[in-house]
């Protein structure tokens, strides 16, 4: 890969980290609508701010015009068309250096698909008014923007050579931290995030929430009860739980990847393992404090984050059957690999 791909690269991948952080605060702050209308903000394409601007503009959408939430919408819009066009760029140049960095052609293009149905989804998020689905969609749209970037990225570092194959729960751990990040979308645009006041009980009962099978209903990813009605208490409680029960699925497989590994990867290890755990603490604190601003955002970058450590390893890891172990070159890689990692562990 260039100099020019590899640089293009890291400021795509640091500039989507960033836009979903700015992206969560939006909706944390209530702001999503802060402009009702795509691509402008109430026909203009600022915020408008003067005052017969300001008349025109409630007379023309029937609702009062809040410049502050306005402005945090526009700057995301903003930050959002910025990235389309480095992922321009970027693409460009890795179409042109596919071959010497042994790229898919597919996979050198797809940061710019995957950057034009994010913008459909930021369109569909505003014109069908947040509905629960398309947020959590544009959720899911930014996260594997950002973690089909660092596939890239780890394609070319040199491959880790474990002497053990940990594909499989590599997968697994990586299959788990996902669903989960689908379903913390859906508590967060169901504005789920306290139906459960306390933990580790829910709603003073450590039974399941009686809405639990009705929440899983296909209709209720549309925000709404079968008879149209918006959600109830106990259907938000079904959801909420039922990412809690999610946690503790990523917590076991995620655990058990960090065990597998700390003899082979100290570092890398200790990392996913301290991710992991600043995750679930993370989880627990917004429920016991109500939920404040920063550890929410906190939160959802702590999900980013951890997914990403993980498909980074996964992909730089090099599976390696038993039979292949006999060979004296892939032995030797394996016992470069491991005698550099204990160096490095080794060092102060």
């Amino acid at each position: 890969m260039s100099v020019i791909s590899r640089r293009l690269l890291l400021l795509a991948l640091i500039w989507t980290f960033l836009l979903m952080s700015l992206g969560a605060y939006v909706r944390l702050q209530d702001a999503g609508l802060g402009c009702p209308d795509w691509p402008g903000c109430y026909g203009h394409f600022s915020v408008p701010d003067e005052p017969h601007e300001i008349s025109h503009a409630e007379r023309h959408f029937g609702m009062s015009v809040d410049v502050g939430k306005g402005w945090k919408e526009m700057i995301h819009r903003y930050a959002a068309s910025g990235l389309g066009v480095l992922m321009i760029g970027l693409s460009f140049s890795l179409w042109r250096d596919r071959r010497h960095a042994g790229l898919n052609p597919w996979l050198a293009l797809l940061p710019l698909l995957v950057i034009v149905l994010q913008g459909a989804f930021g369109m569909w998020t505003v014109t069908l008014k947040l509905m629960p689905a398309v947020v959590t969609g544009h959720l899911v749209g930014g996260m594997t923007l950002l973690m089909t970037l660092l596939v890239i990225f780890a394609r070319n570092a040199e491959r880790w050579y474990l002497g053990r194959d940990l594909n499989w729960l590599w997968r697994l751990s990586v299959l788990a931290v996902a669903g989960q990040i689908i379903l913390g979308g859906w508590v967060s645009s169901n504005y789920a995030g306290l139906a459960c006041d306390g933990f580790p009980q829910c709603l003073d009962s450590w039974q399941l929430p009686a809405g639990l099978g009705a929440a899983l209903r296909p209709d209720r990813a549309l925000g709404l009860a079968a008879d149209g009605s918006a959600l109830n208490l106990t259907h938000l409680a079904a959801i909420h739980y039922l990412h809690r029960l999610g946690a503790l699925l990523v917590l076991v497989l995620v655990l058990s990847l960090v065990w597998q590994l700390w003899r082979l990867l100290p570092r890398y290890a200790a990392a996913l393992g301290f991710l992991l755990l600043l995750q679930i603490a993370l989880g627990i604190a917004n429920v016991w404090l109500g939920l404040p601003l920063f550890l929410a955002l906190a939160h959802h970058s702590g999900a980013a984050a951890l997914l990403g450590v993980l498909v980074y390893g996964w992909v730089r890891a090099a599976p390696i059957a038993t039979a292949e172990l006999n060979k004296p070159a892939v032995r030797s890689l394996v016992v470069a690999q491991q005698a550099t990692v204990s160096l490095l562990d080794s060092q102060p």
